[in-house]
């Protein structure tokens, strides 16, 4: 054989024996990867606006996607909005703002240790769900192998509301041991974990999920500079259309009636009547104020006439003025003496 086909070979042998060595711990690797399941204590994986984890979590990244994996004695605190809990058996959790709690997992139990806010748990199956507080505990039935769907809310002055929604749900006060059981869509509150104190109280427990609106997608517009006619037809737009003013109001008079008190008597069979004069009408008006008019009045045109001007008289001063004559008794009495006494005579 050639040696140089000889070498050849050699080196290609070789670089079979190497590639399979290398190829199973690489199998090894991708198939524990995939079939790699989650720990025992795991909850589920929580996503919220305004939380805060603290204690035992696992961070996970799936599609670029980071999850915070809640496990067993992990403390969530909701500042504000909710939160979301899918846990790792199908179910979910949804908790209204502000709330403080802890889980703890164990043997496909799973407890909630709830200091304040709202839950609302929605399980089919697994896990068995209890949920804690300073006095009560709260657990949900399921009805015939169904889903279980449980509301427990828990405020700061003690008060606390439980709602059935699908499933019967089981109250026990810590304490006393007395239980109770709350029927499927029952909705009750009580105060300060005494059953006593349970009431009835429709609509004070609400925790929904809510949606998150998808944002209407960016569009991108080019602006111009606008021209006279828009110019003048939005100021013509913008001047405030004269608003008519209110009719006024009617003003009508007010009558009253003032009658005397009734009196009864029991010890006579007959009642004695009041006078009918005792009765008074008030009728109350207001005075219209006197009417001032104040203007020009405008009649028919008076026509004037032209009359021709009186003519003047020529009257010549003389020295002495003519008296008229006056043939009076006195008169000429008073000119005998006159005659009588001038020096003349």
């Amino acid at each position: 054989m050639n040696p140089r086909v000889f070498g050849t070979l050699c080196r290609f042998a070789m670089l079979l024996c190497v590639a399979g060595c290398y190829c199973v711990p690489l199998g090894g690797l991708w198939t524990a990867r995939a079939d790699n399941p989650p720990p025992i204590d795991a909850v589920g994986a929580i996503e919220g606006d305004a939380i805060s984890v603290q204690g035992p979590m696992t961070v996970d990244t799936n599609n670029g996607q980071v999850k915070t994996i809640l496990r067993s004695g992990s403390e969530v605190l909701v500042k504000s909005g909710q939160a979301h809990i899918d846990l790792v058996e199908g179910g979910n959790i949804t908790i209204c703002g502000p709330a403080h709690f802890s889980v703890l997992k164990s043997a496909g139990a799973l407890t909630i240790a709830l200091d304040k806010g709202t839950i609302h748990a929605h399980i089919e199956g697994q896990p068995t769900l209890i949920v804690y507080t300073a006095q009560i505990q709260a657990h949900p039935i399921a009805i015939g192998n169904g889903p279980q769907d449980m509301l427990v809310g828990l405020d700061a002055s003690g008060t606390m509301c439980l709602r059935a929604g699908q499933g019967a749900v089981r109250i026990e006060q810590q304490l006393t041991g007395q239980s109770l059981l709350i029927p499927q869509s029952g909705d009750v509150s009580m105060t300060n974990g005494q059953l006593e104190s349970l009431r009835t109280s429709a609509g004070q427990c609400n925790c929904e999920l809510q949606t998150t609106p998808k944002l209407p997608a960016v569009s991108i517009q080019m602006s111009a500079l606008a021209s006279a006619e828009e110019l003048k037809k939005k100021a013509a737009e913008a001047k405030p259309a004269a608003t008519p003013d209110p009719p006024a109001e009617k003003e009508e008079p007010i009558y009253q009636v003032f009658m005397p008190p009734l009196r009864y008597n029991a010890n006579t069979k007959v009642q004695q009547d009041y006078d009918p004069n005792l009765i008074i009408l008030v009728r109350r008006a207001r005075v219209r104020s006197m009417l001032i008019f104040q203007g020009k009045v405008e009649g028919d045109p008076v026509i004037a006439q032209s009359t021709a001007p009186p003519p003047a008289l020529n009257l010549r001063k003389t020295g002495s003025a003519k008296k008229p004559e006056d043939d009076s008794t006195w008169s000429r009495v008073r000119t005998f003496f006159h005659k009588l006494w001038s020096p003349s005579s």
